[in-house]
């Protein structure tokens, strides 16, 4: 078969303008390349919230810790939890409060302490078990419940340990409660803006709320919802 120029030109033509299109519908998703937005809406009452994991890691009730003691062993404990009210018992040193520690500054601590009965003693702190990280997650979602995650652990994480959305949730309206030094605290999060990276994912904290979808709730977190200054973001109330 002999084709002519023409031909091959009007053919080029016709290529280019497929490309073109299917240039264009790539280019209509609204997924973000490259860095995501993290920082807070003020106006979805985010401020208490962030999208920045912590380095150091404070220890809390219900934690588990191993304390190793070199070449002390009846000085050492293993797998040992802190106590509801933050203390930890130690051997020779007794009762000690570790609850807003690190570990390297609980391992000075312990090493301070004994130090007027050893001689240059060297203490290791590790944790076994975040065992105060549990969030929960209902309302629109297939396995509402109570989950324990690790430090680091995002919203979107609680909403996959919930087994994802249900096939009614309306992933606008995503109310996250928090209990903060100033009292509660309630943001919005859209679950669509937070998977496109158009909207920041928190890093969740021990005993936060996530409710996908807001009628639901009970009425004790309704009414609680309605006292809060987010309460007009949303309109399932």
């Amino acid at each position: 078969m002999i084709r002519t120029r023409s031909g091959c030109f009007t053919s080029c033509i016709l290529l280019a303008a497929s490309a073109a299109s299917l240039s264009g519908c790539a280019g209509s998703s609204p997924t973000r390349i490259g860095l995501v937005d993290s920082a807070p809406v003020s106006a979805y009452g985010q401020t208490d919230y962030s999208a920045v994991e912590k380095t150091n890691y404070l220890l809390r009730p219900s934690d588990v810790v191993t304390i190793t003691v070199f070449r002390e062993p009846d000085l050492s404990v293993e797998n040992t939890p802190v106590g509801a009210d933050g203390m930890l018992s130690l051997p020779l040193i007794g009762s000690i409060k570790v609850d807003g520690l690190t570990a390297r500054q609980l391992e000075q601590d312990i090493r301070s302490r004994l130090t007027p009965s050893l001689v240059n003693p060297v203490v290791s702190v590790n944790i076994m078990q975040f065992g105060s990280h549990v969030v929960t997650v209902e309302g629109a979602v297939e396995k509402p419940g109570m989950y324990a995650f690790k430090p680091g652990t995002r919203l979107s994480g609680a909403i996959s340990l919930a087994a994802g959305p249900n096939r009614v949730a309306k992933l606008t309206e995503i109310a996250v409660f928090r209990q903060t030094a100033s009292g509660m605290a309630v943001a919005k999060f859209d679950y669509a803006a937070v998977r496109a990276g158009t909207m920041m994912d928190p890093v969740l904290e021990p005993s936060d709320r996530v409710v996908l979808g807001t009628s639901g709730l009970s009425v004790f977190w309704q009414d609680l919802l309605k006292t809060l200054p987010a309460f007009a973001l949303f309109t399932n109330l």
